[in-house]
């Protein structure tokens, strides 16, 4: 799933670049060019990241500041300003923010931070352990005890894509569009077929799913528990 980003500035020849150099390393984007606008868009939207200017229309950065969810379901938040000095420093970092960048800066730099900010807050899962079996993503491996177990390429990618959203639902879109790579969505049985060969060789009984859990009518969630759960409804 690509991580979402509101960008809120109200220069708008500044607000449009950033968007564009955003979307184009991969991220959703959306924009606020006012404080109301950027709280109710954090209100509906599931964010990772909010890169926040402090001078805005109608509230200020820093009221938007307050006004956002503690964490840790706040999402991450850089401070993109003008407003260079200690004290503004201060109190941004104490309402929460992740980083702080002052106007002008290199737009090379604010991805680079983006990118930091986002792997500290979101770090992919190199490994997974489901009962006795233990997954290395680092080299797409598999063990049961000292015993190599085999698992396909698109097994592999599937579990680690899951992992690192562990709980959450994955949806069968989802797994189609960034695991398989397909930009417009085919009708095919690939995903439920994965999801099923995966089941045979992580579950100890296929109707009863501990670890790989089926969402009917959404999708699939992980969960490393101990105990057997049923079915979603």
């Amino acid at each position: 799933m690509k991580r979402q980003i509101l960008v809120v500035e109200d220069d708008v020849s500044l607000a449009g670049v950033l968007c564009d150099n955003l979307v184009y390393e991969g991220f959703e984007v959306a924009l606020a060019t006012d404080g109301d606008s950027a709280l109710e868009k954090a209100g509906a939207l599931q964010l990772d990241l909010v890169l926040l200017d402090l001078m805005l229309p109608k509230l200020s950065g820093m009221e938007v500041c307050r006004r956002l969810p503690p964490k840790p379901s706040r999402p991450g938040l850089i401070i993109i300003t003008a407003r260079d000095q200690k004290e503004d420093r201060l109190q941004a970092f104490q309402m929460g923010a992740d980083d702080y960048v002052t106007k002008p800066f290199s737009l090379d730099e604010l991805l680079a931070r983006v990118h930091a900010v986002l792997r500290r807050l979101h770090p992919i899962a190199d490994y997974l352990v489901l009962g006795q079996l233990k997954f290395d993503f680092r080299s797409y491996s598999a063990v049961r005890g000292a015993k190599s177990v085999s698992f396909t390429q698109q097994e592999m990618k599937v579990l680690h894509y899951m992992s690192d959203r562990t709980g959450k639902l994955v949806t069968r879109n989802e797994l189609l569009q960034f695991v398989w790579g397909f930009q417009s969505l085919p009708r095919t049985r690939c995903v439920d077929n994965v999801i099923a060969r995966l089941r045979l060789k992580i579950e100890e009984d296929v109707r009863q799913p501990r670890y790989l859990r089926t969402v009917h009518g959404a999708g699939y969630r992980l969960t490393p528990g101990e105990h057997p759960p049923a079915e979603e409804p």
